[in-house]
C-alpha cells in the first residue's frame, strides 16, 4: 500500500508546484493569514475531510479518519510568511509588496494539502487518524504552535511529525537528531534614556551612542566569561538605533537582540547577566533604561523513538540518496511545543536549488521544488511506522 501510495504522491507532484506556487504569490504575514487560512479550510471542504478553522487563532486543522482502529497521528505544516521584499525574477513572484514566503512554508503547505488529498482516497484502508495539522505564525513569537496545543485540538494525538525543507542541503537528504535539535530562543529590545544635546559640547549630555556602543560590547563578555566553553550560548543583537542628525548627540538609543540556548539553565544565566549588565552599565554612565524581554520558542526536542522512525522511513525512500544525522541547530522552531506535549520529531528535507545559493530569510530565497514529494513521502512514511509499531506492542 505504501508504494502505491508513494508513486501516487510523484504522479501529483504538478499539483504540489502549482498550490506552492499560488500561495508563494499571495503571501501573509503571522497571525494576519486570513486568506490563506481559508484557502487551506477550503481545499480540505472540496475534497471531503472534516476540518476545523480557527484553531488557536489562525490555525486549520482537518481530520482522517480510518475505518480501522489504529493511532492518531499529526503531520504538521506551517503557513505564515515574513516582511520581506521578494527580489527574484520568476512567475511565481510574490504579489504582495514587502511580504513573502521566505522560508519555505507555501511549500510546507503544498505538501501536505496533496497528501491529503491523495489519503482521502484510501480511507478504507487507512488505521487510526491522520490529523493535518496547518499552523499559522511560526515566525514570529509566541507563535501559533502553542495556542493551538493550548485549544485541546490534539488531546489525542499519540505522535507529531514535522518537516522543514532546508536550503543548505542537496535535495535527496533527509536530515535529524534525536534530543535537542533546535534551539531556545528569546528577544530583547532594551531602551536607553540619556541627555541629547550639540555635538560640539558633549559634556553637558550624556550620549546614549556611545552607552549603546559600550553595552554591546560588554553583553558579548556573557558568553566569553558567564558560558561554560563546554555549553552552546549566542548573543546577538541585530538592531541598534539612534540619533536624528550628524551633529546631534541622541538622547535616547534602542538595541534589540536574540538570546539563544540549548539547556535551560544556560539561558537563566545568559538572562540574568543581561540585566545586570544593562543595569549597571547606564548606572555608571548615570543614563536610564527600560529592559523588555520575551521568553521565546524552547529548545526543540525530539523524541528517540519517533526520530528512529525518521531514519528508518527516509532510508527506504527512493528518491532519498542520503539520510543524515544532522548537528545541532541555532535556529529556533515553535514545533518544540508539539514535542513538549506528546511525542514526536522534527526534521529536514534537503531543497538547495542548484545555482540559487541563498539561505533561509533571504529576498531571493527560493527552494528545488522536487523537495516537496520526498517530505510528503517521509511523513507519510511515519504515519505507516507508527501504526506498524502499534501491532508490535
Amino acid at each position: 500500500m505504501l508504494a502505491a501510495i508513494y508513486e501516487d504522491i510523484d504522479q501529483h507532484f504538478a499539483e504540489m508546484v502549482e498550490i506552492r506556487r499560488y500561495l508563494h504569490q499571495h503571501p501573509e504575514l503571522s497571525f494576519k493569514e486570513f486568506n490563506t487560512a481559508q484557502y487551506i479550510s477550503d481545499f480540505y471542504k472540496k475534497i471531503g475531510i472534516p476540518v476545523e478553522s480557527k484553531v488557536g487563532g489562525n490555525g486549520v486543522i482537518a481530520t482522517l479518519k480510518g475505518k480501522l482502529p489504529g493511532k492518531t497521528i499529526a503531520l504538521r505544516a506551517d503557513f505564515d510568511a515574513l516582511p520581506i521584499q521578494d527580489a527574484k525574477d520568476v512567475p511565481y513572484k510574490s504579489k504582495v509588496d514587502g511580504v513573502m514566503h521566505a522560508c519555505g512554508h507555501d511549500a510546507h503547505t503544498a505538501s501536505l494539502l496533496v497528501l491529503a488529498k491523495i489519503m482521502q482516497k484510501h480511507v478504507d484502508k487507512l488505521e487510526g487518524s491522520i490529523v493535518f495539522l496547518h499552523q499559522h505564525a511560526e515566525e514570529l513569537p509566541p507563535g501559533g504552535a502553542k495556542s493551538i496545543v493550548q485549544s485541546g485540538m490534539l488531546s489525542e494525538v499519540d505522535a507529531v511529525f514535522g518537516n522543514h525543507f532546508w536550503s543548505t542541503l542537496p535535495v535527496g537528504t533527509i536530515g535529524t537528531k534525536e534530543d535537542v535539535f533546535m534551539a531556545g530562543a528569546d528577544r530583547f529590545t532594551i531602551t536607553i534614556r540619556g541627555k541629547g544635546g550639540h555635538g560640539a559640547y558633549p559634556e553637558e549630555t550624556k550620549d546614549a551612542v556611545v552607552i549603546g556602543a559600550e553595552l554591546i560590547t560588554k553583553l558579548q563578555t556573557i558568553i566569553s566569561r558567564k558560558v561554560s566553553p563546554i555549553d552552546t550560548g549566542v548573543l546577538t543583537i541585530g538592531q541598534f538605533q539612534a540619533g536624528t542628525a550628524f551633529n546631534i548627540i541622541a538622547d535616547e538609543a534602542k538595541l534589540q537582540g536574540t538570546i539563544r540556548y540549548l539547556k535551560p539553565e544556560v539561558k537563566e544565566t545568559m538572562k540574568a547577566e543581561l540585566f545586570r549588565i544593562i543595569h549597571g552599565v547606564c548606572e555608571m554612565n548615570d543614563a536610564d533604561c527600560d529592559i523588555d524581554y520575551q521568553d521565546g520558542y524552547p529548545p526543540l526536542v525530539n523524541h528517540p523513538n519517533e526520530t528512529e522512525i525518521i531514519f528508518e522511513v527516509a532510508k527506504e525512500i527512493e528518491d532519498v540518496t542520503n539520510v543524515l544525522h544532522s548537528p545541532v541547530q541555532l535556529a529556533a522552531e515553535d514545533f518544540a511545543y508539539y514535542t513538549e506535549y506528546t511525542k514526536g520529531a522534527f526534521f529536514f528535507t534537503g531543497a538547495h536549488k542548484v545555482g540559487h545559493d541563498h539561505p533561509h530569510h533571504h529576498p531571493m530565497f527560493d527552494i528545488d521544488e522536487r523537495a516537496m514529494p520526498i517530505a510528503a513521502k517521509t511523513l507519510i512514511g511515519a504515519y505507516f511506522a507508527c501504526q506498524a509499531q502499534g501491532k508490535e506492542e
